[in-house]
């Protein structure tokens, strides 16, 4: 395949992929009179037509931010028209009730481009994680509309339908919780808005863009982990999947909670766990008996209904009802002083010890049972390389869900790429290795591509341009504010741009 950046344009769509997307909450639907709720059924039937951005249109919407100063200077000229809804669909919830949700689709259209008409390949995309809970990626106007933009540009504008599910908990969705990094639940919401994508085509405002029957999942960060668990549970469901491309994700899950316990801290924990614990109590009921079980006060009374939320984790700190770091300071014990925080690998030494100090999410004794747990049941991948599976028996029930959770129980039948970051302080790249080494044990019929756009390029790599800007970019950001620059941007503003460039180029082959 051909990779086929502008070193300018990467960092553009990287601007674009620090942002988060959001949007204006939209009642509670139920079903169409007369039709019986069930998953993937269309709620709006059509669509709501939320906007129609022809490429002039497309233009005017990057003249409105800086970022999109920057594509205009490159000359930039989207080749499609690009109709979007917001689709709003019943799915299930993890107990079973049908309930709404809603996503964006995006349509391209063209009066004068084939390749923006007739059968269209669909890419299917899952969004990174979002503690806002008006999240909506139907919604291209608003200010911080980040994650839509990208899509609209790089897939719709080049021919691609999009669909993009919000997930439950926001936008419409009734649910009061997200069912954060749950693989069975989240794979479910991909599949029914698909299918209720497909009941939606062709739409009226681009009749003749229809669904080409060629199916791409993919996804960025949390969205990597769904889009991964998306094709495994599309597969053994017997659809068909074209390819798929999973970005930066925690895929084995098991491995990344040990680490983030034994004191390698990612950058996004303290509200990654803030969003995760609340999520499997909700759904296994194992997590704790009391709140006060893993939480410390004053969180204990906050945290377990808190995200997502409307309000920004910066108000929610200044009114108590959000932390600062995930850990205390003062180790459990002190046997446990080493993890408090890691200082290996150095590079990330700095990341780990910012989610350590006095204003704690989690209480030492949790940590404490959590630990043990882990040096007595290992996960055969974190932190020594053993069998590079899941723990066989853990008992700390949060260890067991992620066990539920792992992605290390599957191989493809479909191409796969796999793309991250080896230095990436957010998803560790080990998830990434971590499948790599299963699937080398459990070998798939085609082997997947597993790029760290990190790493030097090598001879007869289809991947060195993008490697090189890569290297190029991050050396213009250590310029400008050295290391913890780097650090600060490399998951949400270095690495996507470049993944999602590799991806196009991989669905494009295909």
């Amino acid at each position: 395949m051909k990779a086929r950046p502008h070193l300018l344009l990467l960092l553009a769509l990287a601007t674009i992929a620090g942002c988060s997307g959001s949007g204006h909450s939209s009642a509670p639907m139920s079903s169409p009179s007369g039709t019986t709720a069930q998953r993937g059924a269309l709620i709006d039937n059509p669509p709501t037509k939320v906007a129609t951005y022809a490429p002039s249109d497309l233009l005017q919407l990057l003249s409105g931010s800086d970022v999109g100063k920057v594509f205009l200077q490159i000359a930039y000229t989207p080749k499609c028209t690009i109709t979007v809804y917001h689709l709003t669909y019943d799915t299930s919830d993890p107990k079973g009730n049908i309930t709404p949700a809603s996503g964006a689709l995006m349509v391209p259209s063209s009066t004068s481009d084939s390749s923006c008409t007739g059968g269209r390949p669909i890419v299917v995309y899952a969004h990174g994680t979002t503690t806002n809970k008006a999240f909506n990626l139907a919604d291209l106007s608003v200010a911080d509309s980040g994650e839509a933009v990208i899509l609209a540009v790089v897939f719709a504008a080049e021919g691609y339908i999009v669909v993009a599910p919000n997930y439950l908990g926001y936008d419409n969705s009734t649910l009061s919780y997200h069912p954060y990094l749950i693989a069975a639940q989240q794979s479910k919401e991909m599949i029914d808005a698909v299918t209720a994508a497909r009941a939606a085509l062709p739409t009226a405002d681009a009749p003749s863009s229809t669904d080409g029957g060629k199916l791409f999942v993919t996804g960025y960060s949390e969205g990597g982990y769904v889009a991964m668990a998306t094709h495994s549970a599309m597969q053994a469901s017997g659809m068909t999947v074209t390819a798929s491309a999973p970005m930066s994700g925690p895929y084995a899950l098991s491995a990344f909670g040990d680490a983030i316990f034994e004191g390698e801290v990612s950058a996004s924990a303290t509200e990654n766990v803030a969003l995760l614990a609340p999520a499997y109590q909700n759904v296994y009921g194992n997590i704790w008996s009391n709140p006060a079980d893993i939480f410390a006060s004053p969180y204990d009374t906050t945290v377990p209904t808190l995200l997502p939320n409307t309000a920004g984790l910066g108000t929610l700190r200044s009114e108590g009802k959000f932390p600062s770091v995930l850990f205390s300071s003062t180790p459990p014990a002190p046997n446990y002083a080493i993890y408090t925080p890691a200082t290996t690998p150095a590079n990330l030494a700095s990341i780990f010890a910012s989610g350590f100090g006095t204003d704690y999410l989690i209480t030492n004794s949790y940590r404490a049972a959590y630990l043990e747990d882990a040096l007595m049941h290992p996960d055969g991948g974190f932190p020594t390389l053993t069998d590079g599976l899941p723990p066989a028996s853990p008992g700390n029930g949060l260890r067991v869900d992620l066990k539920t959770n792992d992605l290390r129980n599957w191989s493809p039948t479909a191409p796969t790429l796999l793309c991250g970051g080896n230095s990436d302080p957010t998803v560790f790249f080990f998830n990434t290795t971590l499948m790599q080494n299963y699937w080398t044990a459990h070998a798939p019929a085609t082997a997947p591509v597993i790029l760290d756009i990190d790493s030097a390029p090598g001879s007869n790599d289809p991947y060195a341009t993008l490697k090189t800007e890569f290297s190029v970019a991050k050396g213009i950001i250590a310029a400008q504010g050295g290391e913890a620059e780097v650090l600060a941007a490399y998951h949400g503003t270095l690495v996507p741009p470049f993944c999602l460039s590799a991806v196009k180029s991989f669905f494009d082959a295909h």
